[in-house]
């Protein structure tokens, strides 16, 4: 019987499938869309074409249907990942946080209304989460959404958000202060904002450390009215969608990482062979091989928990597996570890290239550049620790 942490037949040509398309239609350009801080919005386009963005969703909206899951997607997330991390995010977060909060919480009209063109690719989403104050406190965010006349009043700014001012971006879901609570607390709500609406900007798009293909921007919200229909979900719920959101997101940017990681082993390994240094190749000197060896153990580690994750979560969707607890601890856990490795992994394959690796002319340069963000976005390596904290019953704060 097939164990839940090992890939399916299908899974593994599905993987050689999306292997091809980013070698040939990403690899060769992503040094020039980095040095550019180009967003190829052509090639987002392709990608939607091969069905990447449509692998959680249901056949009515364009998806794959029983053909896709979760695990696909990671392996999507994953192989993108592999050749250019800023396709690799903008491929996770149009779906884990574009497309999946309307597909899980959204009404009838509300996934026949966007689901269709951000399934495609044609059209893409953000999330507007992060505040200039509320980070990882999610809690203490300060934009309000108060309801007038039928319509929904947004004011405040959001920060660090992705896919949000793309020439194709559709909308953005909008975490707001919809009211308070008995207890004193904030009733958080979600509410959907499409782009071009009045009073909604996105800001000059970051000069960022590193992802400088991927569309970054803050948001501004000045008396911005959308119609009470575009609440997305229920009133007051829009704190517990964002943490599940969340689980979904920890396991897929885990994927990410292990894209970077794969990366960093196949850079290392193929240089320490070729690099001739004492009359012969570097890789026979165990200071090295040592540390190519320690990119192996780390990228079977971070696929094995990360893949293990997507599985719980697939289990979940058919109407069983792991319980919700479980998924939530592993799905920390994945991202944790996978995350940390792929920041250590880039430091080893930047070591192993000498001073080639502090050239951007070399790939690794940019991999080590994209890597750090990954232990920031979708909860920092901080929050893991202290769920899964939480998780063994420890009453951490």
């Amino acid at each position: 019987m097939t164990q839940p942490y090992e890939l399916s037949r299908e899974h593994e040509e599905f993987r050689r499938s999306v292997r091809d398309f980013a070698e040939a239609e990403i690899a060769p350009h992503a040094a020039q869309w980095d040095r550019d801080h180009h967003f190829p919005v052509d090639v987002v386009r392709k990608m939607g074409s091969l069905g990447l963005f449509g692998l959680t969703a249901p056949e009515e909206y364009g998806g794959a249907g029983e053909d896709g899951d979760f695990t696909s997607l990671c392996v999507a997330i994953e192989e993108v990942g592999r050749v250019d991390q800023s396709m690799g995010i903008t491929l996770e977060a149009a779906v884990g946080l574009g497309i999946n909060p309307i597909l899980t919480y959204g009404t009838d009209e509300q996934r026949r209304t966007w689901l269709p063109d951000l399934v495609a690719g044609e059209r893409l989403a953000g999330f507007g989460l992060t505040e200039p104050g509320a980070g990882s406190d999610a809690g203490a965010t300060k934009t309000r959404a108060l309801l007038e006349n039928g319509e929904w009043v947004v004011n405040g700014a959001k920060q660090f958000i992705t896919n949000s001012g793309s020439e194709i971006t559709s909308l953005v879901t909008v975490t707001a202060r919809t009211g308070t609570r008995e207890n004193g607390s904030a009733e958080i709500s979600t509410i959907i904002v499409p782009s071009g609406t009045p009073g909604f900007t996105a800001e000059k798009a970051y000069d960022k450390l590193g992802w400088h293909a991927s569309d970054t921007h803050p948001l501004s919200f000045e008396d911005v009215r959308v119609a009470e229909s575009h609440l997305l979900g229920e009133r007051g719920r829009g704190y517990a969608q964002f943490l599940a959101t969340l689980d979904d997101g920890r396991v897929a940017i885990a994927a990410l990482a292990v894209g970077c990681i794969q990366a960093c082993l196949d850079m290392s390994l193929a240089y320490a062979g070729e690099r001739q240094t004492f009359g012969g190749p570097i890789g026979r000197k165990q200071g090295v091989a040592f540390q190519v060896a320690d990119l192996e153990v780390m990228l079977h580690a971070s696929r094995l928990l990360t893949y293990r994750a997507a599985a719980m979560k697939d289990g979940m969707r058919d109407g069983g597996g792991a319980p919700m607890k479980d998924f939530k601890q592993a799905a920390a856990v994945a991202k944790l570890y996978a995350t940390e490795s792929a920041v250590t992994a880039t430091r080893i394959a930047t070591q192993v290239f000498g001073g080639y690796g502090f050239m951007e002319e070399y790939p690794v340069a940019r991999f080590y550049r994209d890597a750090k963000v990954l232990e920031i976005g979708e909860g920092t390596s901080e929050v893991q620790r202290m769920l899964i904290a939480r998780g063994l019953g420890l009453p951490v704060e």
